[in-house]
């Protein structure tokens, strides 16, 4: 039995053939529309989410399954005191595969290793977000054609950004990959990733504090959100705060081809007047979210469709 807790839990091999999975569901939904009937996902968010919830129910229901869960910590028996370990034990009896978030790092994890399903971590603190690293490649693949050869633009809080650093453990395993590492100083990459996971591959990548030096260069712009309280001083964050809000002038300085991601929400660092650019990707990114997920849940059940 297959859990995933990780993105790098699965090979380029498997991650290719996921990836394959996921195009082939979005060209033809019918086809797999009764694959899991019968079979049920419990959803076991212990913090509140809203694309990954609902893209993960959403995904089990295009697949003729049902769903069960919570959405909260309060709305099940954690609010008793019940262990994780306990709470897996008894969704294993009811569910056929489980998605579970938890702010507490390795809390699915511990699950996987108590569990008699497949348990898919949905998140875990900030430590990993594996369906949005294999949505995020879904997309890039999808609108681009490719997973190597390519220039990545990271932008905003590359510090404490989750799927940043988990998009980067993703990437380097292709070849030609070169990152534009773009924050401010405060919210710079951390050194672990910077030393043992970019040098150390002897990956190209390049630190700059303004996203206008970057655009020209990019194929991929990923933004994410550069958050007031991160700063050590207000005048710092007003001073730097519009260096990190694409907008029509700097997508004027950027390739024709490029493709703008986020992984949402989003609150200013995309003005809204970017939504209609061709090369806006984050809406598709969600929808692509969707077909990941329905792949994932088939794979780790072992359903085949012919």
């Amino acid at each position: 039995m297959q859990h995933l807790m990780s993105p790098l839990d699965l090979s380029v091999e498997e991650l290719d053939r996921l990836l394959t999975l996921a195009n082939d569901i979005e060209s033809h939904p019918q086809k797999y529309a009764h694959a899991c009937e019968g079979k049920k996902l419990a959803t076991c968010f212990y913090e509140p989410s809203t694309r990954t919830r609902l893209s993960f129910e959403a995904a089990m229901l295009n697949l003729g399954g049902s769903v069960l869960g919570f959405s909260t910590a309060d709305s099940s028996s954690a609010a008793k005191g019940e262990s994780v370990s306990d709470t897996i034990r008894v969704i294993s009896c009811y569910a056929d595969i489980c998605a579970m978030r938890h702010p507490k790092e390795g809390a699915p994890l511990v699950a996987s290793q108590k569990s008699t399903i497949p348990v898919i971590n949905a998140g875990d603190g900030g430590h990993q977000h594996p369906t949005q690293t294999l949505t995020d490649l879904l997309t890039i693949r999808s609108l681009k054609g490719r997973l190597d050869n390519l220039t990545i633009g990271l932008c905003g809080d590359l510090k404490f950004g989750r799927t940043v650093h988990s998009l980067i453990h993703a990437l380097i395993r292709y070849p030609n990959i070169r990152f534009m590492l773009i924050s401010p100083e405060e919210l710079r990459v951390p050194s672990y990733i910077r030393e043992d996971v970019l040098r150390k591959n002897q990956v190209p990548f390049q630190e700059v504090e303004r996203l206008e030096e970057a655009m020209g260069q990019l194929d991929i712009l990923y933004m994410t959100r550069v958050q007031r309280e991160r700063f050590f001083n207000e005048d710092d964050y007003v001073r730097m705060k519009d260096f990190y809000i694409l907008n029509k002038k700097k997508m004027a300085l950027a390739k024709e081809d490029m493709i703008v991601m986020h992984p949402l929400p989003r609150v200013n660092e995309i003005s809204v007047d970017v939504d209609d650019d061709p090369r806006a990707a984050y809406f598709k990114q969600a929808q692509y979210g969707v077909y990941v997920r329905m792949a994932l849940i088939l794979t780790l059940m072992e359903v085949s469709v012919c």
